[in-house]
């Protein structure tokens, strides 16, 4: 990995690649800047060094010129998180958005427009990358939210840089999370997975069972596994036509030593909602008419004894409803017990837009060791892909 230290940054004008997919209200301010403040160490690191950064995002999925997805509405936001003024660029590549760059001088900042403007950027294109690149003298990419894909500006572009590209910080931070968990784990280990179906984690339970010493399911998925070995689920989502599959990976795990652990007990509601009746059950006893929607509390008590003696934790996923904040404590239970294990030593990384959110809801988020800024990216990272914007500033 060419790091950030390892480049040069005096009279160098950095095209930076930031994730500032941030989410908008209607009024187009940013409601969560947790992307932008990410991107802040990179940033402030080029323009300390002598260098001048032109930012690179894209912002949504626009068709076209969409001015709702403008990145002119979170300039102000991101010269307050920098607090520093920043320049913005209504073109992302051409005569102007080329003069707007060269013009800058060193410790400054412009933000380019949103890059998916053009269908060009998501295609790949190497007309569209030779454009942008001639926007900077250096590329550094701090973007793991969207280094899965095979864009121009996350991929593509790198060629025109064999010697002057670099990992940002934050997407060494990133890599670096996944490897301590995915290649430098310290024994035991082990995965908490939630999430609604098995069909969107197979690949990632596939890979896990290779790395881990212990796989916690929870969830939706619970369901399926619990009806695969013959129980009854009730009104709990479930995919009856993945139940052999589920059957294999129980067997596969058997058969090289891993432990899956499945809840036990259950918080059921009548309803999908956050006021419907609940009961406790067995997992493999859910009569008709009612919806696994938590873990129980004998469920929540064994896992937190399993968690607190391991030394590397991943949490992938909640494992409930718990946007519903009845059906919110198996998750609270499991954030808590990561937390008491961090504080021991071990090692937590969350990762997955879902787990996230939630860590971040219920106030869980300080007591992890890390928590990744990349949903899909995290996502492909366990199932042991090579992303395509890693690799190509390694290459």
């Amino acid at each position: 990995m060419r790091l950030l230290e390892d480049q040069k940054f005096e009279n160098e004008r950095a095209i930076v690649r930031v994730d500032f997919n941030v989410p908008l209200n209607k009024e187009f301010q940013v409601t969560d800047i947790t992307r932008i403040i990410a991107a802040k160490p990179t940033i402030e690191y080029i323009l300390s060094q002598g260098g001048s950064c032109v930012l690179l995002s894209h912002l949504g999925r626009p068709e076209g010129r969409d001015p709702k997805l403008s990145l002119k509405h979170i300039v102000n936001e991101v010269s307050r998180a920098l607090e520093a003024p920043v320049q913005f660029c209504d073109q992302t590549v051409g005569p102007e958005a080329e003069s707007r760059a060269l013009a800058l001088e060193a410790g400054h900042v412009l933000l380019m427009e949103n890059l998916r403007y053009a269908k060009e950027e998501t295609y790949g294109d190497e007309a569209f990358a030779e454009q942008l690149a001639r926007l900077g003298t250096v590329y550094v990419n701090d973007a793991f939210g969207t280094a899965h894909r095979a864009h121009s500006s996350t991929t593509i572009i790198a060629k025109f840089f064999p010697k002057k590209k670099c990992f940002g910080l934050l997407l060494a931070k990133e890599v670096n999370a996944i490897n301590k968990v995915m290649k430098d784990g310290e024994s035991p280990i082990v995965a908490i997975l939630g999430g609604a179906k098995v069909s969107s984690k197979i690949t990632i339970i596939e890979s896990l069972l290779e790395k881990v010493d212990h796989l916690i399911i929870g969830g939706g998925m619970v369901y399926t596994f619990t009806k695969a070995l013959g129980g009854s689920v009730g009104n709990s989502i479930c995919e009856p036509d993945l139940c052999e599959i589920a059957l294999n990976l129980l067997a596969k795990a058997k058969a090289i030593g891993v432990e899956i652990h499945l809840p036990f007990d259950v918080i059921a509601g009548d309803d999908f909602s956050n006021d419907s009746n609940q009961k406790v059950f067995e997992a493999n006893n859910i009569p008709d008419g009612w919806e696994g929607m938590d873990a129980g509390p004998q469920s929540c008590e064994k896992f937190h004894k399993l968690i607190i003696n391991c030394k590397t934790i991943l949490w992938n996923g909640p494992l409930g409803v718990f946007e519903f904040s009845n059906f919110a404590k198996g998750t609270i239970s499991i954030g808590e017990s990561i937390g008491e294990a961090t504080k021991s030593g071990a090692y937590s990384l969350v990762g997955g837009g879902d787990s996230v959110a939630a860590v971040k809801q219920l106030g869980i988020a300080p007591k992890m060791s890390y928590i990744s800024t990349g949903g899909g990216a995290m996502l492909e990272s366990l199932e042991g892909k090579k992303l395509p914007g890693i690799s190509a500033l390694t290459n």
